[in-house]
């Protein structure tokens, strides 16, 4: 195990790598996450592969600063193409766990031709929420979150309307009460939900760009996950007929360890 940073002006994008193996994947772990939750997996996955895992801002080691602005895709694509440069990678499969996806699919959108394979583990980006994207576009419902991100007791009242409403999955609003309890917790969701909101792509181009370049796809679900389901799924996989779709009896928190023990079990993706 290695450790490492990339930098671009003065963002700071830490890393760990694992393994020896003659493929490289670069990974992406999901929000309230760091990079070392990707460790069962990258020991499964054994001396086949060199597994690049990363802090996205506002998690680990990592660091954006807020005179940086939003995170655009092309500042994105300047950092991956460093990272890459840093460490002498030509060629790379990518996995990415929920909110990693959209870094996953950002990054195929950025540079195709240089992908070997993509793994996705209940990714967000491919179907966004109401309630994310209420959350994130500009203006007075901007303001109105970051209100809640600070005065915890107006984000209890509005859970409480929810269930009462029951306006939202009690799954849904069970994690995010789990990633609302404290003010840090907060701030983090409101930083990150405002820093990465230019991270969504055209799902007709990345499915394009799937099968142009016949890029390997293998998705991941939890029977039992109520943040991303096979349902809101389809917006992809339904334009990818090589996709491989594998549905674990999981929920969304574990699925990293989940597909850590079915690789073992199985000997492969």
């Amino acid at each position: 195990m290695e450790h490492g940073t990339v930098r671009l002006g003065d963002a700071a994008l830490h890393f760990t790598r694992w393994g020896e193996g003659g493929e490289v994947l670069l990974a992406f772990h999901g929000f309230g996450q760091h990079r070392g939750y990707f460790g069962p997996l990258a020991d499964a996955l054994g001396c086949t592969y060199t597994v690049y895992a990363f802090d996205l801002f506002f998690h680990g080691q990592s660091t954006w600063r807020a005179r940086n602005g939003t995170l655009a895709k092309a500042q994105w694509a300047e950092l991956v193409t460093a990272f890459l440069r840093q460490q002498g990678v030509a060629r790379f499969g990518l996995v990415g766990f929920s909110m990693g996806g959209k870094f996953v699919l950002a990054t195929l959108e950025a540079m195709p031709d240089r992908v070997t394979r993509v793994v996705l583990l209940a990714p967000d980006g491919i179907k966004t929420s109401f309630w994310y994207s209420l959350a994130t576009y500009p203006g007075w419902t901007d303001r109105f979150f970051r209100h809640l991100t600070v005065k915890p007791g107006a984000f209890r009242s509005l859970v409480r309307l929810f269930r009462r409403l029951r306006l939202v999955d009690k799954g849904v609003l069970r994690f995010a009460e789990s990633q609302m309890n404290t003010r840090e917790q907060r701030l983090r969701v409101y930083r990150s939900w405002t820093t990465f909101r230019e991270m969504h792509v055209d799902l007709k181009r990345i499915a394009g760009l799937f099968n142009g370049h016949r890029i390997p796809l293998v998705m991941y679900l939890g029977r039992y996950d109520r943040i991303i389901t096979r349902r809101n799924m389809g917006r992809l996989l339904d334009q990818v007929p090589h996709h491989q779709l594998v549905v674990l009896p999981a929920g969304h928190n574990r699925l990293i360890a989940d597909v850590a023990a079915y690789y073992r079990t199985n000997g492969g993706w």
